[in-house]
């Protein structure tokens, strides 16, 4: 973590435009799930504490570049406002005449959140114009919002080309101290957890950790892809028919570093209700599907880990939303819960949900806020959002 954070510039008197991540879920417009906004609350009190007016920003759902009222942010500046103990006002717009008019009348220990920046087409174009409209209301950028920063968009890397300094807030420092400490430096033995439903999604993932781990552990949907290339029958499992050459090759080059599961929970369809059965997974009949991992399976998995002084997980081990075929993906789980004096890491996604739903959040060391961004961090992939900011 070599990029400048809040806490190395002077944001007295300033005003903050900031970057967070309240992409949240909304029913009937009330935020069913405020995680992302009380992650971002440490940056917004140290910026209020210490003398600035706070300009927030962030996008919310797929507006697909349109108006849609449904993914007003209202519901979240309510939230934000009770979480705060303090006014936020919601402008109408996130550019624009009267909203530099509103920002530039702030007076220290302001809250503005600006409108969806995804209303506007010119925010995933990452329009430098646009860009530049959004370093009006700023004096000091700051960029908070982990989830979005790999993508290049107006308010995560545009916006750097008109407004400096341009830093990270505590929750981008910490999600890349964590994430950025396990890849480079880990305390061994690292061992990686990667689960989920497709191989393809995570073949750079699986090339980055390789050469890093002391074991890489593979459950999930993608596990079957895996067999396939060992030429076992899968019954009616997902399997990516276009990933089973790449499988065959990790296989081949990964050493003795890669562990499959030995044994399976099987349905006779996709469905909470399905008949369900335990098999080794060299015996799934014709017509029946893997969607968890099974008992042989958690001990050998927990049995591996239990050594662990660093462990990363993306991906859960089955269909976790189905109470049935949970049992894999929450005892992984446990097993990160259990270890003691060790470093866990849970990569956002569905991996973070199933830890939430676990009711085991509190004890791993971090779960990160972007799942999409973890990921592309631990393929070694530069994030746009991070590379934008000042150098310490």
């Amino acid at each position: 973590m070599n990029k400048k954070t809040i806490t190395d510039i002077d944001v007295s008197g300033k005003r903050a435009l900031v970057r967070v991540d309240f992409n949240v879920p909304l029913q009937d417009a009330v935020v069913t799930d405020d995680r992302r906004i009380r992650a971002a609350l440490p940056t917004i009190e140290y910026l209020l504490k210490n003398g600035a007016a706070v300009v927030l920003m962030s996008h919310l759902g797929r507006p697909k570049g349109q108006v849609v009222d449904s993914l007003k942010m209202d519901p979240v500046a309510a939230r934000l406002s009770e979480l705060l103990g303090r006014q936020v006002k919601k402008l109408d717009d996130c550019v624009g005449e009267a909203v530099e008019t509103a920002v530039n009348a702030m007076q220290p220990g302001d809250v503005i959140l600006l409108e969806n920046t995804r209303f506007h087409p010119e925010e995933k174009k990452n329009d430098l114009q646009f860009a530049a409209q959004l370093a009006k209301l700023g004096d000091v950028y700051v960029n908070d919002a982990f989830g979005s920063a790999h993508r290049a968009h107006a308010s995560t890397a545009g916006v750097t080309q008109f407004l400096r300094p341009a830093v990270a807030g505590f929750l981008l420092a910490k999600e890349l101290d964590y994430l950025g400490k396990a890849l480079s430096n880990p305390e061994p033995p690292f061992l990686a957890i990667l689960g989920g439903a497709k191989v393809s999604d995570k073949i750079g993932v699986i090339e980055n950790l390789l050469p890093k781990v002391d074991a890489l552990l593979i459950g999930g949907g993608m596990a079957n892809t895996f067999f396939a290339a060992q030429g076992l029958s899968m019954g009616a499992s997902l399997v990516e028919k276009d990933a089973i050459e790449t499988a065959k090759s990790l296989l081949e080059t990964s050493g003795d570093k890669l562990f499959l599961p030995v044994d399976a929970v099987i349905a006779d369809k996709f469905d909470a209700n399905a008949d369900a059965r335990i098999v080794p997974v060299d015996e799934v009949p014709a017509g029946w599907m893997i969607l968890d991992i099974g008992p042989a399976t958690i001990a050998h998995f927990a049995n591996r880990l239990a050594a662990a002084k660093t462990v990363v997980w993306n991906g859960p081990m089955g269909v976790f939303e189905f109470p049935r075929f949970a049992e894999g993906t929450f005892a992984v789980a446990r097993a990160l819960a259990d270890l003691n004096d060790a470093t866990t890491i849970i990569g956002g996604g569905d991996s973070a949900a199933a830890v939430q739903l676990s009711g085991l959040a509190d004890k791993i060391s971090h779960i990160s806020t972007g799942g999409g961004a973890s990921l592309e961090f631990l393929e070694g992939k530069t994030l746009p959002g991070v590379a934008a900011l000042d150098e310490k």
